[in-house]
């Protein structure tokens, strides 16, 4: 059996052809889990916003939660390490889905291995202002004051945020972020960690050293990559 990772789906992104592939290949990978894998990380950002009301939550992803339902009836554990584009969780993955929910990173052994797991936002040395910020909206207050405001205007104000966000982070991420990122990974692997997986990147990386192994996840826009890890091997692998 098999654990499985992946991340940065942006749910909501992109144009309604676009929605319909990305759909199409979550569907694709959770029927991959399903077939072999015990367990199921989501490193974040699987939807481009997520924000919850007492009774209410965005209505256009019911297709993914019905298939993140299914995969737990089917017996498949999951967790969730919530990224920047969906941090403002409240209990509905917990109590609705049975989906264990992570607000910064998930330490874990499997199969004798120490992983450490992470989204991976604010990592970054030059996203000093991006770490203030992170601070200011997820505190309570911030979270209390943004559900004064009707959905009907909180979610699209959010979507718009979120758009660019996005963009500022894609445009930096191969020349500026990703040294950063491998550095903080080998830092956790001196620290005893067999193994590293990072998010938020969007790019598809697989180092292996004689210290562990780390990998960024990449995208479910583009590349549609995940991390498998199994007793024998961990892999990136990608669908196609």
């Amino acid at each position: 059996m098999a654990l499985y990772i992946f991340s940065d789906a942006h749910l909501g992104s992109n144009d309604s052809a676009k929605e319909i592939v990305k759909a199409k290949k979550i569907d694709e990978f959770f029927r991959l889990v399903q077939s072999d894998g015990e367990r199921l990380v989501i490193l974040g950002d699987l939807f481009d916003f997520w924000f919850e009301y007492k009774y209410a939550i965005p209505k256009a992803h019911h297709r993914v939660l019905f298939l993140l339902h299914q995969l737990r009836d089917n017996g498949v554990e999951i967790d969730y390490i919530s990224g920047n584009h969906d941090f403002w969780m409240g209990n509905f993955f917990e109590k609705e889905l049975g989906i264990t929910v992570y607000r910064d990173f998930l330490d874990m052994s499997y199969e004798g291995k120490k992983l450490h797991l992470i989204h991976g936002d604010g990592l970054a040395k030059k996203d000093r202002g991006y770490r203030i910020m992170k601070r200011i909206l997820r505190n309570p207050l911030s979270v209390w004051l943004y559900r004064k405001l009707p959905p009907d205007w909180a979610l699209p104000l959010a979507g718009w945020v979120s758009d660019g966000s996005r963009r500022y982070t894609t445009a930096r991420t191969e020349h500026e972020f990703a040294p950063d990122y491998l550095a903080y990974a080998e830092s956790k692997l001196r620290e005893g960690y067999d193994f590293v997986a990072i998010g938020h990147l969007h790019l598809p990386v697989f180092v292996q050293s004689e210290l562990g192994v780390y990998i960024n996840t990449g995208d479910f826009i583009n590349h549609f990559s995940y991390a498998k890890l199994t007793p024998d091997k961990i892999s990136l692998e990608y669908l196609t």
